[in-house]
């Protein structure tokens, strides 16, 4: 009985070990310019597979404490951050997540993303991008 306990253990730990590597959970998003938490994205997988993330807190704004998405365009204009979802269709490419877009709430410009988590899951690289991903930038946010 011991033997398979501890078989079942071992089975178990590679999975756990994946599970931390996925973007999916809450994220803090950390502003590449003061280093300051800036907000919580909670990233969940969407109805059709792929992965989404929706800010579920504004932590620091140079907007107020109730932001709006004043530059974005479509169903997004003059909506509150709170609540938006900000990245959208990411699908998993090997060791990252891509293919999506990201939206920043502050320009309300999209652009494409590619996800890679680090420091085994408990660091999330989000490299925006036009075009290629040599052209873009990199926030790194911290798994809650």
């Amino acid at each position: 009985m011991r033997t398979k306990l501890l078989a079942l253990l071992l089975l178990a730990l590679p999975l756990s070990a994946f599970a931390q590597n996925t973007p999916v959970g809450n994220w803090t998003t950390i502003d590449d310019k003061t280093q300051k938490p800036k907000s919580v994205v909670e990233i969940y997988q969407a109805k059709d597979g792929s992965l989404a993330g929706r800010v579920t807190e504004v932590l620091q704004s140079d907007r107020g404490p109730n932001p709006v998405c004043d530059k974005c365009s479509g169903d997004r204009k003059d909506k509150p951050v709170k609540g938006m979802v900000i990245l959208w269709g990411i699908r998993q490419q090997g060791n990252t997540w891509e293919g999506g877009q990201i939206l920043d709430p502050k320009t309300g410009k999209v652009y494409s993303v590619k996800v890679t988590p680090v420091e085994d899951g408990k660091k999330l690289e989000v490299r925006g991008f036009m075009g290629f991903s040599l052209l873009g930038r990199t926030q790194t946010w911290v798994r809650r």
